[in-house]
């Protein structure tokens, strides 16, 4: 019995590289190398007269109006896009449901169902479920975004003149309510 065991160690002991091989430590087998960070969409800037001082002296803002609009897009349209994914499961599961035919048809032995017009009726369900529901989602990700990013704060570029003095950012509001708005 000991002599099946120091076997079995032996068996599934692995060897340790040798030393002598200098491609096991090499540099460019032991460094991991990583993608390059991702830069912040907003930085601290900061706070303004207008802000609340007992929240510190920087806020995070956008760096400027172009980069708070293609943040605001993105999020919107990802909103959309994942929407309207839950929304194709929802319709095919309602349109599946509202297509078939009737479970009593079977008990007075009706012929089989004619497969070519449920085919019709889950289209045309199925498209007008999907254009409900598109409106529905589109709403729903302005629901989503537009308290969001009407606060978010935007860097003020020091050449602004339309800001009150001494102010170093501003609301997204401002843009939503401008010829800027989305």
């Amino acid at each position: 019995m000991v002599v099946a065991r120091r076997q079995m160690k032996k068996t599934y002991m692995s060897p340790l590289p040798a030393m002598s091989d200098p491609e096991v430590f090499s540099p460019s087998a032991t460094l991991l190398t990583f993608d390059p960070p991702i830069p912040l969409l907003r930085g601290p800037v900061p706070a303004g007269p207008d802000d609340d001082p007992s929240a510190g002296p920087f806020v995070l803002a956008f760096r400027d109006s172009m980069s708070w609009k293609s943040a605001f897009l993105a999020t919107r349209s990802k909103i959309i896009e994942q929407c309207e994914a839950g929304a194709r499961a929802g319709c095919s599961i309602s349109v599946s449901n509202k297509c078939k035919p009737p479970w009593w048809k079977a008990l007075f032995g009706a012929k089989s169902a004619d497969l070519a017009e449920r085919e019709r009726c889950e289209e045309r369900e199925m498209s007008s479920c999907l254009a409900s529901a598109k409106d529905a989602c589109i709403s729903f990700a302005e629901q989503k975004c537009i308290p969001s990013f009407a606060g978010a704060r935007i860097a003020a570029a020091p050449e602004t003149t339309s800001l009150s003095c001494g102010a170093t950012n501003y609301r997204g509001s401002a843009l939503m309510a401008s010829s800027f708005a989305v």
